[in-house]
């Protein structure tokens, strides 16, 4: 609680020098701004320098103890960090590379060009190149690319007592020391254990007198959102990590897995909204490549889009005979787009967080079957009225059409109800089709979705005029 108090009161600390740190780097007084920054928390001091110029960041670095440096580098984007090891120089960027953390290392040379990531590995002593190399060798987007090997392992047969001596042997250097794990002879995981039970053990008793045969790991070649999912399950603050053979090669931390989180919910987002995923902030992104990520999807959109133009010409003779149909074209379309897109996306986020499989199709289907009926009764009976009320009373200069107004009223609430009880169904289903292709849910984006109820709803409104009107106004 002391701690936290700490952090809090050096934070607002940070907020009321700001402007005083500005200065003291544009006076260029280093002294005073090392004094300044040393007691801020690494994170506090990371947002000063995310508003400078990265050559004036790479000169503050230099004036910042090395430990405490790489713990601000670490806080930096990826988008800055780069720009600032470009501005330092060699033996300062191999110190804060050698002294980051391996994960967060992996995820700064993975963002990088071919060329300058190898000259940054060889700047790396070569126990931190051989764990650099093996990290970045497992596939992109999987667990093995977030994980650490800094953990802390046992043996069962181990004193409560022996292993208090190696965690302070040890316990220096790793990521956390939270959880502790066990391990045989040959590295294979067999358990774990918090540091609580090991605080509150018997110091003649041994690490198997902890043991319950109880663990949850993860694969290393696994997808990266399995790792997200694992720790919502377990309420975990690290998990280990194995290989094929069950042997422990690292551990994955849950600060790690909440960037993981943040990442994965980004790109769906992006794909959602049918734009290619952006790698940066969304104010760094140029024009031009705002263009680019966007444009591909729009063009794609519109020659869907182009369809309704061939559908509408099918009915072209409907239209002419019922001009009064036109006007509900919007509604109805833009009716079956909407439920079309909750549903897309009730089902996309289901998928995400695990609560939906691909056998589940069948419950999904039946379920948005009940729902489309009911929503398009709902909107269809209003839809209904509102027609009848404009045929009769809004077209005073066509005896025929308020003739047939309740008709009319029929082809618009009915053809509501078909158009929406397909975009539901369209809008589920898409998603769950598309996973089981191999393609990313998020894609069946509502624009998607949106473009083929447009297409659809006017062959269902107009096939739906063309049976109730026949013999009547057609």
């Amino acid at each position: 609680m002391l701690s936290g108090r700490k952090d809090v009161l050096a934070a607002m600390l940070g907020e009321l020098l700001q402007p005083e740190i500005e200065e003291l780097i544009e006076s260029r007084n280093f002294t005073a701004l090392r004094e300044a920054l040393v007691d801020l928390p690494a994170a506090e001091v990371a947002d000063l320098f995310s508003d400078l110029p990265p050559d004036q960041v790479a000169v503050i670095f230099r004036i910042l103890p090395r430990d405490k440096a790489t713990d601000v580098f670490e806080y930096l984007p990826v988008e800055l960090q780069e720009p600032v090891l470009r501005a330092m120089g060699q033996e300062q960027v191999a110190a804060v590379l050698n002294e980051m953390d391996p994960d967060d290392r992996t995820a700064l040379l993975e963002e990088m060009p071919g060329e300058a990531a190898q000259r940054l590995i060889s700047l790396l002593s070569p126990d931190e190149r051989r764990i650099a190399v093996k990290l970045l060798g497992y596939p992109e987007e999987s667990i093995g690319r977030r994980m650490t090997p800094d953990y802390v392992a046992v043996r069962k047969d181990w004193s409560v007592s022996h292993v208090f001596s190696h965690l302070r042997q040890v316990g220096k250097d790793k990521e956390t020391l939270n959880i502790i794990f066990v391990t045989d002879e040959r590295g294979h995981l067999i358990d774990d254990f918090r540091l609580r039970d090991l605080v509150l053990a018997d110091p003649n008793g041994t690490v198997a007198d902890l043991m319950d045969g109880h663990y949850v790991c993860l694969r290393a070649h696994d997808d990266q959102e399995e790792a997200v999912r694992a720790f919502k399950k377990y309420d975990r603050t690290a998990l280990p990590v194995v290989d094929s053979s069950n042997v422990l090669v690292g551990i994955v931390t849950v600060d790690d897995v909440l960037d993981v989180a943040e990442q994965e919910e980004t790109e769906d987002v992006h794909k959602m909204a049918a734009v290619q995923v952006l790698n940066e902030p969304y104010l760094d992104v140029t024009a031009l490549t705002m263009v680019r990520k966007r444009v591909p999807w729009l063009f794609l959109l519109f020659c869907g889009e182009m369809l309704t133009i061939t559908a509408m010409h099918r009915f072209e003779a409907t239209l002419e005979a019922v001009v009064v149909l036109a006007l509900f074209i919007p509604l109805i379309i833009s009716s079956g787009g909407n439920s079309g897109s909750q549903a897309a996306s009730l089902v996309i986020r289901a998928i995400a967080i695990g609560e939906l499989t691909l056998s589940d199709w069948w419950r999904v289907l039946r379920r948005e079957l009940a729902s489309g009926i009911m929503f398009g009764s709902i909107l269809g009976v209003t839809a209904f009225i509102v027609a009848f009320l404009f045929a009769h009373y809004g077209a005073k200069g066509d005896p025929l059409i308020q003739q047939y107004a309740v008709l009319i009223g029929f082809v618009v609430g009915t053809g509501l109800v078909g158009v929406v009880l397909f975009g539901t169904v369209a809008g589920s289903m898409l998603p769950i089709m598309l996973k089981r292709l191999g393609f990313d849910p998020a894609v069946s984006s509502t624009p998607f979705v949106a473009t083929l109820v447009d297409v659809t709803g006017i062959v269902i409104y107009f096939t739906t005029a063309v049976l109730i009107l026949r013999g009547t106004l057609l």
